[in-house]
């Protein structure tokens, strides 16, 4: 049986390879991001290419909270019904501690947390009305441990990852899954520009195990699972001065 689901930050990146992986699979896509005009291609190619059910696409910031809840249900209108909701839009831009970057900091936390959680929120609302639903959120090995360079983004990650745990709590049978993601280093413009991105894998592999971990509709995962399952316990346990020469 064909699924419908809400992707948020699906302009580029993993969210935009997503789109493409689950169109493959007879997904109706709704898809969300800043970037309307790439969203209009990105469907037209997909339409072409794979011809799902239905693609729907709206402009979107998710720290515009309130339009976050009008999107999620206009979009859900717009492809007879969300059975998914992946909370994937974030930002990386390199904020460093006590060098005039706290600009970059806020609108990290802006974006990865709170704008987030305002997707989450909705998209519970949504599925506590029907009755069902699966929520899944993009957090990073980065919420292990808190990263030089990264120290906002690294708190967002974590952050998030801790209020998708309270979430499934709080959904406990309502008959709502709760996914959380782990990714490591995936090929996108995100990351791009960092001199060392150990274990990279391309956008199109990230998204195709993504994929497969919705569809088992796991509790919680690294992308890709190995090695990061393993590298992702040391990171925990690393001494500050290794971490710091990352």
């Amino acid at each position: 049986m064909a699924k419908s689901i809400l992707i948020t930050g699906a302009s580029s990146g993993i969210g935009k390879a997503l789109a493409f992986e689950l169109a493959g699979k007879g997904y109706s896509l709704a898809l969300a991001s800043r970037e309307i005009d790439l969203l209009s291609q990105i469907r037209d190619d997909i339409l072409e290419e794979s011809g799902p059910p239905a693609v729907a696409i709206r402009q979107l910031d998710v720290t515009d909270y309130e339009d976050v809840y009008k999107a999620v249900n206009e979009l859900a209108d717009e492809v007879d019904g969300l059975d998914i909701v992946f909370a994937n839009a974030g930002v990386g831009l390199g904020e460093r501690v006590g060098r005039g970057d706290f600009e970059k900091a806020r609108r990290t936390i802006e974006v990865n947390l709170l704008g987030a959680i305002a997707t989450v929120d909705a998209a519970a609302a949504y599925f506590l009305k029907k009755g069902k639903g699966h929520i899944v959120g993009t957090s990073s090995v980065a919420a292990f441990r808190g990263m030089p360079k990264s120290s906002a983004y690294s708190a967002s990650k974590a952050g998030f990852a801790i209020y998708l745990e309270s979430v499934r709590a709080e959904l406990y049978k309502k008959n709502i899954d709760v996914t959380v993601l782990y990714p490591g280093y995936i090929d996108t413009p995100l990351n791009e520009m960092l001199k060392s991105r150990p274990f990279l894998i391309s956008v199109e592999k990230g998204a195709e195990i993504i994929a497969r971990l919705i569809e088992k509709r796991v509790k919680s995962s690294t992308v890709p699972v190995y090695p990061w399952n393993i590298v992702g316990r040391l990171m925990k346990i690393l001494p500050t001065g290794v971490i710091a020469k990352m």
